[in-house]
């Protein structure tokens, strides 16, 4: 990098403290029912902090690519434009002197971060068909989502209750009734943000649940559960929306003390949310396998 001082994780952070000081969830977005943000070029999804990164552009299209990418195909991107700022961790191999505690030299590998601009397909003119045209979202959001029951069939929810919570000593998500909810997308989202709860069980991906309300810890959870439910949702093409406005403070307090925090709870986040949708494809893969041996 030419500027040694940039901070790519200070950056990233300020930008979300930013959001959620004026009461925003900036990775819930319009775009969501077409599927997560991806590469209009190679068709690969981008992940983690990037999916959150690409949420808090005001742009509906989930199809993104580089400025070279753009040209190669003929497509430009408009004057006065400016890209959006991502991230890429490359493996880097350093030595590390003191690691024997003899003077001797071994080698290790450690995470570098890289930041480069991509562009929206709503920021470029003259992209072949194929490179802009949207696809449809999945569902209709006034019915039922398929995929999204087939994520909430792994836990165990109890409908009824007056509030929504996973409760861990019983490894159950309690949820109010459907029909008391605003609309489907609104039940969706509660209903998968408590599903990242439950992935955190000790039995699963043994998340830390030792947080009190207000403090840290239990914002951090809150957090990862918040980014797991826009992931998922993203996943299934439901619509969602903040539900845990409450947390926004103390998002903001974690978030400002470390620097680091939003992409440790975007990685927890997201191997919550492939822990949720590699449950569910194995059993499709299996359902498939049967029926072709019959």
């Amino acid at each position: 990098m030419k500027d040694q001082k940039y901070d790519a994780y200070q950056e990233i952070t300020d930008k979300i403290v930013a959001a959620l000081e004026v009461g925003t969830a900036p990775w819930v977005k319009p775009w969501s029912s077409c599927g997560n943000p991806r590469n209009a070029i190679t068709g690969r999804e981008y992940s983690g902090i990037n999916t959150v990164l690409l949420a808090m552009t005001p742009f509906a299209s989930s199809l993104w690519m580089t400025f070279k990418q753009a040209a190669d195909v003929g497509g430009n991107v408009r004057k006065g434009e400016h890209g959006t700022r991502i991230v890429l961790f490359k493996p880097f191999k350093v030595k590390d002197v003191n690691a024997t505690g003899d003077g001797e030299a071994t080698e290790k590998t450690i995470p570098l971060l890289r930041t480069f601009t991509v562009f929206n397909s709503l920021q470029i003119d003259n992209l072949p068909e194929k490179y802009s045209v949207q696809p449809k979202p999945l569902i209709d959001q006034f019915t039922d989502n398929v995929e999204a029951e087939r994520l909430l069939a792994q836990a165990s929810v109890v409908h009824g209750s007056n509030r929504a919570c996973f409760v861990p000593s019983i490894d159950e998500i309690h949820m109010p009734n459907k029909q008391e909810f605003k609309s489907i997308p609104d039940y969706y989202s509660v209903a998968l943000h408590e599903l990242t709860h439950w992935t955190g069980h000790k039995s699963r991906l043994a998340r830390d649940f030792s947080g009190r309300f207000g403090d840290s810890a239990y914002a951090f959870e809150e957090l990862i559960a918040e980014l797991g439910a826009a992931f998922s949702c993203a996943h299934c093409g439901v619509d969602g929306q903040l539900q845990h406005a409450s947390y926004i403070a103390s998002w903001i307090k974690v978030l400002k003390g470390d620097k680091k925090a939003i992409f440790t709870a975007s990685s927890a986040a997201r191997k919550a949310s492939e822990f949720l949708i590699g449950k569910v494809e194995q059993e499709q893969e299996g359902e498939e396998s049967v029926a072709m041996a019959a």
